[in-house]
C-alpha cells in the first residue's frame, strides 16, 4: 500500500454548519488522511449552491445537488431540477434524495414524496448522473421505485434496510455506502456480511453518523468504515481499500 490510502468518501455534507469555523482544517485533516475525492451532498438550494462555491476553494470537493426527502414542496423540487439541468457541467450527482418514512408518516404527504423523488430518478437518467439514494425506513419502498422507474446509477446511502430488501438493488447493480456508525450498529453490520465486496462503497455522511453517537464526524475518519468492512468480511483491508476505491471511481467516473 502508498504511504496514503486513496479514498472517496461518496457522502458528506461539508456545507454544514457543523464546518463552518473550521472547513480549512477539516478538509486538511481529510487530504492527510488520504482522502481524494469528496462527493459533497446537499440537502436543500442554499446547500447546493455552496457546494459549487466551496468546489472552486477545495478541489477535493466533487458538488452533488438535491432535496432532502422530508422537505415535500413541488415548488422547492421544479426549483431544485432547474438547478441541476443549468448546472450539470459542473454537478456529480443527485442528492441526497429519496424517501424517509421514518419522519414522514402520512400516506398523502409519502404519496407527496413519492412523486418528488420520481423527478429525481427521471432527471439523472435524462442527465446521466449517479443518484445518491436516502432510503430511512423506506428502503425496500425506494428500491422497488428505483428499479421501476429504471435508474442506472445508484448509491444507497447508509441503508437501513433488510438483505431482503437489498437483493434487487444488486441484481439492478447498485452500490450500498458504509459509514463509520457501522461499528455500532449490528443491522448495518449483517448487511455489509451478506453485500458483495464489489458493490459496497464508504462514506461519513459528515458531520453525522460518526463511530461514537453524538461526536462530530468528518471525512478523516473515513478508514473507520474500511476497517470495520475489513474485519467484517476478514479479508485484508488493503483489498478493501482497492475495492471500495473502484467501485467509487467507476460510479462517480472518477479519473484518477
Amino acid at each position: 500500500m502508498a504511504d496514503l490510502p486513496y479514498l472517496i468518501d461518496t457522502h458528506a455534507h461539508i456545507c454544514d454548519p457543523a464546518f463552518k469555523d473550521d472547513r480549512d482544517d477539516v478538509l486538511a485533516r481529510a487530504i492527510a488522511a488520504g482522502i481524494r475525492v469528496i462527493i459533497a451532498v446537499g440537502e436543500d438550494a442554499a446547500d447546493a449552491e455552496e457546494n459549487l462555491e466551496l468546489a472552486e476553494r477545495y478541489p477535493v470537493l466533487h458538488p452533488a445537488a438535491g432535496l432532502y426527502p422530508t422537505i415535500l414542496d413541488p415548488a422547492a423540487a421544479g426549483a431544485m431540477v432547474d438547478f441541476i439541468r443549468r448546472h450539470r457541467g459542473r454537478l456529480w450527482a443527485i442528492g441526497e434524495v429519496g424517501l424517509d418514512f421514518w419522519v414522514v408518516k402520512e400516506e398523502k404527504e409519502r404519496a407527496l414524496q413519492r412523486e418528488i423523488f420520481i423527478r429525481f430518478i427521471r432527471l439523472a437518467r435524462e442527465l446521466d448522473l449517479p443518484l445518491n439514494v436516502h432510503s430511512r425506513s423506506a428502503g425496500r419502498h425506494a428500491v422497488q421505485m428505483l428499479l421501476e422507474y429504471r435508474a442506472e446509477r445508484v448509491q444507497m446511502h447508509a441503508f437501513d434496510g433488510k438483505i431482503s430488501a437489498a437483493r434487487p438493488a444488486l441484481e439492478a447493480g447498485f452500490c450500498f455506502s458504509v459509514p463509520p456508525s457501522i461499528v455500532r450498529s449490528r443491522q448495518k453490520q449483517k448487511l455489509v456480511r451478506h453485500l458483495p465486496l464489489e458493490k459496497l462503497l464508504v462514506e461519513t455522511d459528515s458531520p453525522v453518523l460518526g463511530a461514537e453517537p453524538g461526536e462530530r464526524n468528518e471525512p478523516a475518519y473515513l478508514m473507520t468504515a474500511v476497517r470495520a468492512i475489513s474485519e467484517i468480511k476478514e479479508i485484508h483491508e488493503e483489498a478493501v481499500l482497492e475495492a471500495v476505491t473502484k467501485n467509487a471511481r467507476e460510479l462517480y467516473r472518477i479519473r484518477l
